[in-house]
């Protein structure tokens, strides 16, 4: 009896093919050969061009809006289970739409809830993320999930900043938890910024717990958006005694006036990942490059390796 092939072949969404084109080359393998058919009315229809029965398949997209970067990740996984393929795995650097992780007032979707049953009912066997917003989404799935942390990269990266006096903060309570990790792993203390909103992407107050006088800050979130949270804690932070204020975000989405905010504002840098595609160059923001932890990983998968090793959190 022949041996099953379960090569590994790794495809791209069309929103994500830069970060799909490293992490490919740091895998060692060539993007697959998938076409995007469009129709006059917007309709598209993805097509893999080669043989992938099978395979163990990767689906490299973020989730980010617009819509049909969710719609075209859903509409490959279905295509590859259609094709045969021995295993989908879904990598989305950034899973969009995790903010609405919970009813927060009645009458709303759990949209999470309802796009982690539509991946796996597309055909998804398992998914590799990054700094999922909320680490409960995880729980949505029925499936295996490799929810992995930027703090791999990022920490490294502010131990060779070499900065006296360090400090980490969190913008908010909700990013508490991930602020003290990374205040663990780099033995220095803590602050919180409680921030109320009068409605959403609207901050009314902010207050400071705890001292950064004489301190170098670096503000630790998932995500940065609008840039106001990050701009009125940096803001704060200065007021407060702080000498330099830094911000490490995972998931540069960076919309609306966010590049402006961010000029005025008192952050020396912004640094982020290239989970989300289309990243405009700024003189404040660094990014750096999250290929080289998927790929690790999605190696050890793919060779039922443990993964362990990659989580710093």
């Amino acid at each position: 009896m022949a041996a099953l092939n379960t090569k590994a072949k790794i495809f791209n969404c069309t929103n994500s093919v830069e970060l799909a084109s490293k992490i490919a080359d740091s895998f060692g393998e060539k993007l697959g050969n998938v076409i995007i058919s469009r129709f006059s009315d917007g309709e598209f229809q993805p097509s893999y061009e080669e043989s992938i029965r099978g395979n163990r398949i990767f689906i490299i997209g973020s989730t980010n809006p617009s819509p049909e970067n969710l719609m075209e990740m859903l509409l490959m996984i279905d295509a590859a289970k259609r094709a045969s393929a021995r295993h989908i795995t879904a990598v989305i650097p950034y899973f969009g739409w995790a903010r609405q992780d919970r009813k927060d007032k009645p009458r709303v979707p759990i949209a999470a809830k309802m796009i982690a049953k539509m991946i796996e009912t597309a055909g998804a066997t398992r998914l590799i993320t990054m700094d999922l917003h909320a680490d409960q989404i995880q729980g949505f799935f029925q499936i295996p999930v490799d929810h992995l942390y930027a703090s791999s990269i990022f920490i490294p990266h502010v131990v060779g900043l070499k900065l006296d006096n360090l400090c980490i903060a969190s913008p908010d309570m909700g990013g508490s938890k991930r602020a003290y990790a990374y205040s663990k792993n780099l033995n220095c203390d803590v602050v919180v910024c409680y921030k109320q909103r009068s409605k959403a992407n609207v901050i009314s107050h902010m207050e400071l717990i705890g001292n950064v006088e004489g301190k170098n800050v670096i503000l630790v979130d998932d995500m940065v958006d609008t840039a106001g949270t990050l701009s009125k804690a940096a803001d704060l932070l200065m007021e407060r005694g702080a000498v330099s204020v830094r911000a490490i975000c995972t998931h540069a989405i960076l919309s609306g006036d966010a590049y402006t905010k961010i000029e005025k504002s008192k952050l020396e840098e912004l640094i982020v990942t290239d989970s989300v595609p289309k990243i405009k160059p700024h003189s404040k923001i660094k990014m750096l490059s999250c290929a080289d932890l998927f790929s690790d990983v999605m190696h050890k998968v793919h060779s039922n390796q443990s993964i362990s090793s990659n989580f710093i959190m």
